[in-house]
Order: structure tokens, then sequence, then C-alpha cells
């Protein structure tokens, strides 16, 4: 199977490094999508060879970031796009795990929240709680069965990426992609993936270190992709967890 794995980068100077060399084990191609670092992880990438590297000049958002890697995953000849985080959340030696699961399905999405690994730390109070609260709520609008809606450890089958119009560059972008899937009638999947909070501190910035801000925010986010792409004649899809544990309680 071709396939790619993509990381979005800001400022991740401490992490990089080590984070694309233990990739490397599992991917024989890594893209890093550098969206406007600052602090010296652009040096970092350039001694670091093998890696195709994309470079936003300022800081646009993770889902901008997102953006640019399903477009030049889109332009190459890969059949699965594999998209993680590059701050040490999402260990590496998962990836034949998404691959394997997606033999058939469209996205397999990992989540933290399907089962408990031994590795597993507690989630921030406030993520936890607006997890669960959007989850939910993705699950009740639109037909869904997920058990983690903000997980960025994926994989996308091209197909998928080719049908998908992504715009949201924030934070949000993963409730867009869940809404329009759910209208394109994608098949989903879920595996289970430890859930590791190394900085339990980390701040997603601005108005959005708010709580309340981030969960007004996250529902604008669902409303305006509910209204861009409207319920028409494609059926919810279907839902196949690898790992049982029931999706309505399990979510955080």
């Amino acid at each position: 199977m071709q396939f790619l794995t993509a990381i979005p980068v800001y400022n991740e100077a401490p992490h990089v490094e080590g984070v694309v060399q233990e990739v490397r084990r599992y991917s024989p191609r890594i893209l890093i999508v550098n969206d406007g670092s600052t602090d010296g992880t652009a040096d970092i990438l350039a001694r670091l060879s093998g890696l195709e590297v994309l470079t936003h000049p300022v800081n646009r958002g993770y889902g901008a970031a997102l953006i640019s890697a399903f477009a030049y995953a889109r332009q190459q000849d890969i059949e699965v796009l594999i998209t993680m985080d590059c701050d040490g959340q999402h260990e590496p030696s998962r990836i034949p795990v998404l691959l394997e699961a997606i033999h058939d399905a469209d996205i397999v999405s990992g989540s933290r929240y399907l089962r408990d690994f031994h590795q597993d730390t507690q989630a921030p109070r406030d993520r936890q709680r607006i997890n669960r609260e959007i989850t939910q709520e993705l699950n009740r609008r639109f037909g869904l069965h997920l058990t983690d809606a903000f997980c960025g450890f994926k994989a996308y089958r091209r197909e998928a990426l080719e049908r998908l119009h992504i715009t949201e560059v924030g934070w949000g972008m993963p409730l867009q992609l869940w809404v329009q899937a759910a209208r394109l009638g994608l098949r989903i999947k879920e595996v289970g993936v430890p859930r590791l909070y190394l900085d339990p501190n980390r701040a997603f910035g601005g108005v959005l270190d708010n709580a309340e801000a981030r969960l007004s925010y996250y529902r604008q986010v669902i409303d305006e992709a509910a209204l861009r792409c409207p319920l028409a004649a494609f059926p919810c899809p279907p839902y196949f967890p690898t790992e049982g544990r029931c999706p309505e309680t399990d979510c955080g």
C-alpha cells in the first residue's frame, strides 16, 4: 500500500526530531507542514534528510496545515494519507493499526476513549467535558457513532480526500470533517489509541484558552458546516468499531 504520513508542526523544536525519527520506522514517506514556526523548528527540519516539507510563511492554524496536507496528498501517487500530531500524544507504532483497519473504511480515526491502555494519562477536565459534549452532539445530529471527535491520528483513503472540501483553518477543523463525512456517507471506523497528555497545561491560544469560548466556537463550526453541506440523498455512514465499548457513554 502506498501511503504518506503528514505531520502538522508549529513551534515543536523540542519534539520534532524525535517524532520524525520514530515515524521513519513505520512510514517510508513523511510530509511535514511547518505552519509558520518561529522557534527554530525550520532549522531542525533542514538538517533532517528525506523529508517532504511544506512551509506556511506565517502561522495559519491547525486546520490550515491539514488542508495543505490534503492538497499535497491528492497530488501524489498514494492510496492512504496518515495524519498525526507532533507533540508526543500519538505513538507512531500505531500507524500499522490504522493501515490495517482502513481496508474496509474511508476514514479511520484514533479514539482515546474506545478502550483503556496501561499508559493512559488523565485528560484535562475541561477538554474531556468538551470532547464528550461535542462528540455526543455530532452523533445525535448526524447519525454518527464516534467516541472521540477530536483525535488527529487518522487514516484517509485517497477517494475520501477527493470528496472532502475542508475550509476550517482552526482547531475546529475535525468537526467540519465529521459533518461532511456523515453527509457524504463515508465509511468511518475508530481504533483505540492511548490517551497521552504529556503537557496538560498546553494552551490553545487566545480566546480559545477559555473553555466556554472554545465550546461555543466548536458549535459554530458544526452549525456552519451543516449549512454548507445540506442534508441530501446521502445515507449516514456505516460504523465499524474494531474494539467494542459503548460509543455513547465512553466519549470524552
